[in-house]
């Protein structure tokens, strides 16, 4: 499998004004866009948390996006990365919007 294709997971934590300005449906429909799986949900802390798998490629497009743009009235802070991790297979089967 070239480096590419390798499958990786990684958890997210988003800061800044990422709820009430349609975050994690931008986040969901770049998720699909991408071809990733994994979730996404608001905190009680006014953050964005979940999870993505794919591909590291499409992974490491994704976290720049959630670092960088978000949905159009968001204002992120920071990003927080962790337990990023090779896969052998994905988890999910789509990209979920969590409750």
């Amino acid at each position: 499998m070239a480096e590419g294709d390798t499958l990786i997971s990684v958890d997210y934590e988003i800061f800044g004004k990422v709820q009430g300005v349609f975050f994690h449906k931008y986040t969901q429909a770049e998720g699909k866009k991408l071809g990733l799986v994994g979730w996404v949900q608001n905190t009680d802390q006014g953050t964005v948390q979940g999870q993505l798998q794919g591909p590291i490629s499409k992974v490491h497009l994704m976290q720049e996006w959630l670092e960088t743009k978000g949905s159009p009235k968001s204002h992120i802070d920071r990003a927080n990365f962790r337990n990023e991790k090779v896969i052998l297979k994905l988890d999910y089967s789509d990209f979920q919007i969590v409750k």
